[in-house]
This record gives C-alpha cells, structure tokens and sequence, in this order.
C-alpha cells in the first residue's frame, strides 16, 4: 500500500514496512538487528519505487514453446548511495536487482551549519542513459541529498529519483525546492528536526546505529 502526498512525495506505508521500521526505532534494537530490518525495508521500498522501470518484448523458448515475454530495457539502472548510511538501503536494493550500476556520493554534516561537505565521488559511465536511484536512510535538513542530487545531475543523469526511510518536512521541503524534478519515496514523513538537525522521533544517528560507532 501506497500513500500520496504530493506529486513529488510518496509515502510506502505498506504494514510490513511499518512494522519493521517500528522495530528499528526502538533505541535498544542491536546494530546486527537494525542492518537486517534496514536491508528487510529497503527490498520493500523498491518494488515500488521500481514499479515504472521500462520493459521491452524478447522472445524466449521455455520448457514448452517459444515465447514472447518482458524484460527491463535500456542500460542498467544506477544506484546511488549517500555515504555511509546510504549503504545500509543499498544492500538490500542490490539483492532485488543485482546487475544495477552503483554509485558512491561521500558527504558528511557540518554540525556547526549543517551544510554538507564532500568527500568523494564515482559514478558509472552513461548516466544519461539510465534511471537513477539516489538513497539516504534520513532526510533531515535536506541540504545533503540537494547537494547529491545536484552532483549526480551534473555527471550527466536527468531520470532521477530519490529514496529514504524516514523524512522530515524540512527535509521534503529543501528537496523538493532544490529539485522539483525528482520524486521522492518514503516510508515515514516524520515530526520535524531537533535543535541538532536530527528527525524526530526519529531513529538516531543511522550510520552509528548500522556499524556500531559513536
């Protein structure tokens, strides 16, 4: 189940994604346990924000006849990852479509501005040619998935769209003024941001929480 709130935001509430995502907020769920449930969501949220990718006819021989059937057409999507949370969605995207292109966005937080500061990035070749799937667990203040979407539009993508856990109006707000072209996929639309820039409720600090470090 699917809930609209807008052209360019889509809230997947589907229960089973609720559920784990309840799971995965609670401040005492293990770091082994927060990745299993973050990769469990992220093969959720892809079918349906995969739902549109482009299809073409190829003919097959199965066991008993020739046929005509679909297959994804066109280069191979790309997946981008918003290090190092961004890496936690992405595993479980690449066990739904594993011949995907991957690429690497590096940026962290100035907790002083809150603006985001690069520090590395590769991309596959062809990004014009393929959909491209930018993903951050958090989209918070959004000035980092803004400055990602904008880097990965400049190597050359222009079918975009972007995919988190768990969204802030902030965030949607920045995003969507940055972008207005990019969709944007969510399970939860949050409260609002604290004084440190951080959702609420919320689910703390992901990359922490994934890889165990403080």
């Amino acid at each position: 189940m699917t809930k609209a709130t807008g052209h360019d935001l889509t809230i997947v509430d589907h229960p089973l994604i609720r559920h784990k995502l309840t799971l995965m907020r609670q401040k005492d769920t293990p770091s082994a346990q927060f990745r299993q449930l973050l990769r469990e969501i992220s093969l959720l949220l892809a079918y349906e924000v995969t739902r549109d990718l482009p299809l073409q006819d190829i003919e097959i021989e199965t066991p008993l006849e020739k046929s005509v059937q679909k297959q994804l057409s066109g280069k191979k999507p790309c997946f981008v990852s918003i290090m190092r949370a961004g890496d936690g969605l992405l595993q479980g995207l690449l066990d739904l479509v594993p011949s995907a292109r991957v690429g690497h966005v590096g940026l962290y937080r100035d907790h002083e501005t809150l603006k985001p500061v690069q520090y590395y990035f590769k991309m596959p070749h062809s990004l014009d040619e393929r959909h491209v799937l930018i993903v951050d667990p958090m989209l918070a203040t959004g000035n980092s998935a803004a400055a990602a979407v904008s880097l990965v539009k400049e190597a050359g993508a222009d079918k975009i769209r972007f995919l988190c856990l768990v969204a802030a109006p902030k965030g949607v707000e920045t995003l969507r003024a940055a972008h207005p072209d990019v969709p944007i996929f969510s399970a939860a639309l949050d409260d609002g941001l604290n004084e440190h820039g951080y959702i609420t409720p919320g689910l703390g600090d992901v990359g922490d929480r994934l890889f165990g470090t403080k």
